[in-house]
């Protein structure tokens, strides 16, 4: 038998919903966010499978050792086979050639003579980053050749300001011997030919490696 509905089943569905106090809704509103958080953590945690924690004693990690090398960078922009090649000109106008850049293949030998030993090369770039003074961003691996360090490299990035007497640069890692080497080289000017653009200068490579 049909029968006409009640005032109360006319009133739409949501509406019939009671609304909870402000303080009470703000209440769940933050736990309903805590909640959600706590599951991402833990969702998190299983998404982090292949990070496994390792035995340094696994890749031969011993004591870790801080070396001292000292060694002469020759940087030859003259001459049928320079060193150093300019690939990127100074695109304004500038004392400092600002935005200027050089590939490098600098030959590491053990005395400030070309004709002395070669321990490796510098290789890498510089490029002129200052519009003030002429200071170089340095990016280069010294990528040794002598004895048990044949092979091995240390990576040296940072700024030089050329002019200055003593520029410092950090040892940002390296490779072989040097994995997770950190450290810093002291750079000197030994000698610059202003009508060729060659330079020598002394590196002094202080390195914490294992």
């Amino acid at each position: 038998m049909w029968t006409q509905p009640s005032q109360l089943e006319k009133v739409p569905t949501m509406a019939r919903i009671p609304r909870l106090p402000p303080i009470v809704a703000t209440q769940f509103i933050v736990l309903s966010l805590l909640s959600s958080f706590a599951l991402i953590l833990v969702q998190g945690e299983d998404d982090h499978d292949f990070v496994t924690a390792m035995d340094r004693d696994l890749l031969g990690l011993k004591k870790e050792k801080l070396s001292h090398f000292k060694l002469y960078w020759h940087d030859i922009v003259s001459g049928k086979n320079p060193s150093s090649i300019g690939v990127v000109k100074s695109p304004v106008n500038s004392s400092t050639l600002f935005g200027f850049v050089s590939m490098i293949d600098d030959p590491l030998t053990e005395k400030p003579e070309l004709s002395s030993k070669l321990l490796g090369w510098a290789q890498g770039f510089y490029a002129s980053a200052s519009q003030q003074e002429v200071g170089l961003l340095m990016a280069m691996n010294f990528h040794f050749i002598q004895g048990k360090y044949n092979g091995s490299t240390i990576t040296v990035l940072g700024r030089n300001p050329v002019f200055n007497k003593v520029r410092e640069m950090p040892v940002i890692g390296g490779s072989g011997l040097f994995r997770f080497a950190r450290g810093y080289v002291e750079a000197r000017t030994h000698t610059f030919t202003a009508s060729t653009g060659d330079a020598i200068v002394e590196y002094n490579a202080y390195v914490l490696h294992y």
